[in-house]
């Protein structure tokens, strides 16, 4: 079993600022990078090491962790000249827990493979709560022994943790749970919507449904912020549609007709079309708003 105790993190946003503290909290020495130097501040504050560059930070650590934006920039960080791959040390561990291309975290893997680093993909589910409780679902692709080596960071950060199969496939079935929210968040607008549109309150509602048939995390999570016109993100609409278009293009590759998919996907767009890519998921409340 390997022995981890240096761990490098990149990505200190909403989700992984809180990751990175229950890292800490769990006993690893944390060393963090981030573009904007004004993001670490506070993490810095906490005991956590500054590095000046990503390089040294990946130089570093026993295993380096990311949870960025977009599949661009998990290309840059892994594959770029002064990213991961080309100075991790040899036998580190490089865990990327973005939503991301399958494709792209298959060459990742091969590529750290030929310098005898090992790669997993490990995305996440659970939103700003679930990082901030550690209570993260978290599906990981790669090598079943890299995996076993790893559990004591996953289980640092989430309770719900699962070895898909190889690499790619921790990518692949965070399509399939993106795929499922999509469908679920639409049915919460649409009934919540439909209850509006016919003079029930919507707290009603919810207060009527919420332990029924209809109950659900997105439900319970996000009807009381629809309520509320609380539009602030545990998740970005911007990065909601990065995902749904991967697990669109995914389900074309694979011959599927996936229709609530591709719906679901064009509202989204439509709202980021209207400036909304910063909002919560649930703002898709506006699209049903707007009467398009």
């Amino acid at each position: 079993m390997a022995d981890i105790k240096r761990v490098g993190f990149v990505g200190l946003g909403i989700m992984g600022a809180p990751m990175a503290k229950n890292l800490q909290k769990a006993g690893f020495e944390l060393h963090i990078w981030a573009r904007h130097p004004e993001e670490a501040q506070e993490l810095v504050a906490g005991g956590m090491i500054w590095h000046e560059s990503l390089a040294e930070c990946a130089a570093a650590v026993d295993a380096q962790i990311t949870i960025v934006g977009f599949p661009p920039d998990v290309e840059a960080v892994y594959l770029g000249k002064d990213g991961i791959i080309a100075n991790a040390r040899p036998g580190a561990y490089v865990i990327d827990m973005t939503t991301s291309s399958p494709t792209l975290a298959q060459r990742i893997e091969a590529e750290a493979a030929a310098r005898g680093l090992h790669a997993l993909d490990a995305p996440v589910t659970g939103g700003d709560v679930g990082a901030r409780d550690a209570t993260l679902a978290i599906m990981v692709g790669g090598a079943e022994d890299d995996y076993d080596a790893c559990l004591p960071l996953f289980r640092a950060m989430g309770t719900a943790i699962s070895h898909m199969g190889g690499p790619g496939m921790g990518q692949h079935t965070k399509m399939a749970n993106q795929i499922m929210i999509a469908g679920a968040m639409a049915g919460v607008c649409e009934g919540l919507s439909y209850a509006r549109a016919k003079g029930i309150p919507m707290e009603r509602v919810f207060g009527a449904v919420k332990t029924g048939s209809a109950a659900g995390t997105q439900l319970s999570g996000y009807a009381p912020r629809i309520i509320k016109d609380d539009w602030a993100p545990g998740f970005k609409i911007k990065h909601f549609v990065k995902d749904l278009r991967i697990a669109r293009e995914e389900a074309e590759d694979a011959h599927l007709d996936l229709d609530m998919l591709r719906q679901v996907l064009l509202n989204y767009e439509n709202l980021m079309l209207r400036d909304f890519g910063e909002n919560g998921t649930q703002a898709l409340m506006k699209f049903y708003e707007s009467g398009d």
